[in-house]
């Protein structure tokens, strides 16, 4: 039995937040069930696994950017998923389904409807195709920001709550822990960190771009922790060593990782973070208070990228680069400028936390009970 059924992958900004919701419902309701669906062998499937909650597994339907005549190349394999949904939800008694978005998260969202209440979440500031179609018959639907309530139907039942972030990082310390996280990092702990994430897929233009200024970040005494996403991750030790830095060198100011189902220490070892604009990943620099330089991806559907950073960055949490102008010259640039005012970095960091819904898995929690109290009265 599954009281609530999560649902989204692809990314880790999509299974994340779905985590600290059910983290968030059982703290809420001791005793509810949540359990998750997504693909085999898939990021969701380990990251869902570590954090101790089932998984079931479920086929993903990719859906082309626009409710066009391409739609209708898919509607057989949608067909065929959302009955292989409705036989999930029977099978193990869900009482509500509550998507994240994707693909995978589609025929579940379908499948709920007229049988169980459906609650969806938006991370982004421009929905994706899922969620448009998804949210016509959605009990309750809630987003991260307010411009997207204006693509979405049924607006009467849109509530903006933030994304969830797992109490585990709301909760971190950062200046306590900061000297410690450095040396557990293999970096020196007084010693100014820069943060690079390229989201759990990489980015290939800011690995490119941060590991062709190693002369800068020398010039400027930073040590860095680069995440270089999976698929990127020879390429980008390739060139370091090229530059003259050898990561895996103990003595070396250049920490490389592919990727951290942990990024507590992480975060806590960062002074400012250079990254993509998913909504997860700003979520949980904003709540923590990192100032970013947010470089959006530039064939993200609908340019929703663009539009989270840019929402930062009227804040003054954050500075937006253009992939496309995206050099080693300019990115060390505008980290040294920011740098050289302190009084710029904190305003920064308190621009970051006053944007932050610390409180957001808890505010999905309470839309997620409502709606099963609803059933059941």
């Amino acid at each position: 039995m599954a009281d609530v059924l999560l649902v989204g992958g692809g990314t880790a900004g999509h299974v994340l937040p779905a985590i600290a919701t059910a983290q968030a419902l059982q703290r809420l309701r001791p005793g509810l069930t949540p359990a998750f669906a997504g693909q085999r062998g898939s990021l969701e499937e380990r990251l869902v696994t570590a954090a101790g909650y089932p998984i079931h597994a479920i086929d993903a339907v990719p859906m082309p950017r626009r409710a066009t005549t391409e739609l209708m190349k898919v509607a057989p394999r949608l067909l065929a998923a959302v009955r292989e949904a409705r036989e999930l939800l029977a099978r193990i008694d869900t009482r509500v389904v509550v998507s994240f978005g994707g693909y995978v998260a589609l025929p579940l969202s379908l499948a709920a409807r007229g049988r169980v209440p459906l609650v969806l979440h938006e991370q982004n500031s421009r929905p994706g195709l899922a969620n448009r179609i998804a949210s016509r018959s959605a009990t309750h639907v809630a987003v991260t920001y307010p411009s997207s309530a204006d693509r979405l139907a049924s607006r009467d039942r849109v509530r903006i709550t933030g994304n969830p972030v797992q109490q585990r990082l709301r909760d971190l310390d950062v200046v306590t822990r900061r000297a410690a996280a450095r040396e557990r990092l293999g970096l020196d702990p007084a010693r100014v960190t820069l943060l690079v994430l390229g989201g759990s897929q990489g980015a290939r233009s800011i690995n490119l771009a941060v590991s062709g200024a190693a002369a800068a970040w020398k010039a400027l005494g930073l040590q860095l922790i680069h995440v270089s996403g999976a698929r990127g991750y020879d390429e980008t030790m390739d060139r370091w060593r090229e530059a003259g830095v050898d990561p895996e060198d103990a003595a070396s100011t250049v920490r490389v990782v592919s990727f951290l189902d942990d990024m507590a220490d992480a975060y806590a070892a960062a002074d400012i973070a250079v990254s993509r604009a998913g909504a997860t990943t700003i979520a949980e620099l904003t709540v923590l208070g990192i100032p970013a330089i947010l470089i959006p991806y530039p064939h993200a559907t609908a340019k929703h990228q663009h539009g989270n950073a840019e929402s930062l960055a009227r804040a003054g949490a954050a500075v937006m680069l253009e992939d496309g102008d995206l050099s080693p010259d300019l990115v060390a640039a505008t980290v040294a400028a920011i740098l050289a005012e302190p009084q710029d970095l904190g305003a920064m960091a308190n621009a970051a936390r006053a944007w932050a819904r610390p409180d957001a898995a808890e505010a999905l929690a309470r839309l997620v009970l409502d709606a099963m109290d609803r059933t059941d009265g």
